[in-house]
């Protein structure tokens, strides 16, 4: 259970057999240790942050300090002349270029930039005044230093790193307004989520189209962040893309979002990973992301059908911990209550005791007095009880003190939930999910639960039907699309069109994809967010007659 740091030992006791005792403020839900899973009562442990080796310095001479940064470096810049020995000399020069690093603006950097007297530190300074102008994103000023670095420091490494970074820019001037870029998981394990994604985004350029003037420049990011990087640094050199999409992993989605935005081209990820477009104002997502489901369930759920109490099933996972984290947030920003909260393995297999510590029937302790009076009234009203079979697994009633359980897991976990939830006496509450669960054999699954099902996905029965898009890869491929072709599919027609309407610098592309609204995509309407979130279309979803049907609501 996820207890807040705020509560009382009552209170928390309370919590633990789902009480309608409810905190008001939402402890963040983070992953649980094996360690701290097993020890009752025990909040959830928290992350810690490491830091890196701080920079050493030569132990040889004593610290040059004062309060003036720039007296210090014309000291710190004679000493390391004068110093008696080599060592000491090269003390105070890393310590010169620690300040020059880390301690100075630019108005001090430009000063001992163009000043003799600062002697090797003016490289120093030029390389961090190129990175400010990067930053910037002045790319003629950033080139003037970087090129006043390799004429400072000849043959060093911040040289090597200059005449890098200035290739690069180099390379960015030179563009193919109708070559695209993408980056995806082609070989290994990812190969054939990659290979999908590939088709939905030619059919989006238009290139399974005769006479098709665009050009889909193609690289294997391998799953690996550093592959991804290179890919994006060779579409941007060798291909002049103007614009890259991908990726579709999150542990590679960053990766190609940096450097596309490094390299100052607007890029489309594919990946639900959180944070990506605040990488950089190039930084775009078409994606059915974890809050657009969680805004959408949440808001069905309590404007639609009137639920007010949740409680939240979910897996010690990044994939759980994520939604879980939203749905408490939306739910809490709405004015429901999560009155229950329990975590499990993802390599649980009986979620008997799972069930129990969710409904209070597991912490028997807390409800003695109840148990107590009941095993009593059942022993009057059958005198052949055999008090060895009672225990509190079978005396205490389930306390389902919520409208709606939260299970963002997949399908398979909600079979095996929902069986146990059945078994431990749970009905009546509607079992919420994520688009995971929008797959064949649900209603299967969910057995008892069949017709108390809540989900969300972009792609529906009824969407798909009327979707142009999907008969008319049905008919190329033999088979129907998922989401992954889907927004794929819409990324590249999306670029498509705005660089066919004029979009045909990396700057125009940037400002056109920001003031996109109601593009007409595959399954319906799309629109940009001010977070440079394009904003799908979500259907809530059920199970009707053992069919995935849109869920009908009252207005």
């Amino acid at each position: 259970m996820i207890l807040n740091r705020n509560l009382s030992l009552i209170t928390a006791a309370c919590l633990l057999v789902s009480c309608t005792t409810v905190a008001t403020k939402k402890p963040e839900i983070k992953p649980t240790t094996a360690a701290a899973a097993g020890k009752k009562g025990k909040r959830v442990g928290g992350m810690t942050s490491s830091k890196g080796p701080a920079t050493q310095t030569l132990p040889a001479a004593p610290t040059v300090q004062t309060a003036d940064p720039m007296a210090n470096l014309k000291k710190l810049v004679m000493e390391s002349i004068t110093a008696p020995t080599k060592p000491e000399q090269e003390s105070y020069r890393l310590q010169a270029i620690e300040i020059v690093d880390n301690k100075l603006n630019e108005k001090q950097l430009e000063e001992v930039a163009d000043n003799s007297d600062y002697g090797y530190l003016r490289g120093n300074a030029m390389y961090r005044l190129g990175e400010k102008a990067l930053e910037a994103r002045d790319a003629s000023k950033a080139k003037k230093y970087f090129t006043g670095v390799i004429e400072y420091l000849p043959g060093s490494d911040l040289a090597a790193r200059s005449q890098d970074i200035i290739s690069q820019l180099e390379a960015t001037r030179n563009v193919e307004a109708k070559t695209v870029g993408v980056v995806l998981p082609l070989s290994g394990k990812n190969a054939p989520v990659g290979q999908r994604a590939l088709r939905g985004l030619e059919m989006g350029l238009g290139l399974n189209l005769p006479g098709s003037s665009f050009k889909l420049a193609v690289m294997d990011s391998e799953g690996n962040p550093d592959s991804a990087r290179r890919g994006v640094e060779r579409l941007v050199k060798e291909d002049n893309v103007i614009a890259v999409v991908g990726s579709l992993l999150s542990k590679t989605a960053p990766a190609v979002a940096a450097k596309s935005d490094e390299l100052g081209v607007p890029s489309i990820a594919l990946s639900q990973r959180s944070g990506l477009t605040e990488i950089g104002p190039t930084v775009f997502r078409n994606s059915l992301t974890s809050e657009m489901q969680v805004r959408y369930l949440v808001r069905t759920a309590m404007d639609d059908l009137g639920m007010k109490k949740f409680a939240i099933l979910y897996p010690n996972d990044q994939y759980g911990i994520e939604f879980s984290n939203i749905f408490w947030d939306e739910v809490l920003a709405r004015g429901g209550q999560v009155t229950a909260v329990q975590t499990y393995s993802t390599k649980e297999t009986d979620f008997r005791l799972v069930i129990q510590r969710l409904v209070g029937t597991y912490y028997g302790e807390a409800r003695q007095d109840e148990f107590n009076l009941r095993l009593k009234e059942m022993q009057k009203s059958d005198k052949k009880r055999s008090a060895r079979k009672d225990n509190v697994e079978t005396i205490l009633p389930p306390v389902t003190d919520f409208d709606g359980i939260f299970i963002p897991d997949s399908a398979k976990s909600l079979g095996q939930i929902a069986a146990m939830l059945a078994f431990n006496d749970v009905r009546g509450v509607k079992l919420m999910g994520t688009n995971l669960w929008n797959t064949p054999g649900l209603a299967k699954r969910a057995g008892n639960f069949a017709n108390n099902l809540m989900f969300v996905d972009s792609l529906a029965p009824n969407t798909q039907e009327q979707s142009r898009f999907v008969n008319e890869y049905k008919s190329l491929y033999n088979e129907s699309p998922s989401l992954i072709e889907i927004q794929a599919y819409d990324a590249g027609l999306i670029l498509r069109q705005l660089i066919a309407s004029g979009a045909d610098s990396r700057q125009d592309l940037v400002k056109k994809l920001t003031e996109l609204k109601k593009f007409p995509g595959a399954l319906g309407p799309l629109s940009m967010s001010p977070d440079r979130e394009i904003e799908r279309p979500v259907t809530a979803l059920t199970v009707e007659k053992g069919e995935i049907t849109p869920l009908k609501v009252r207005k």
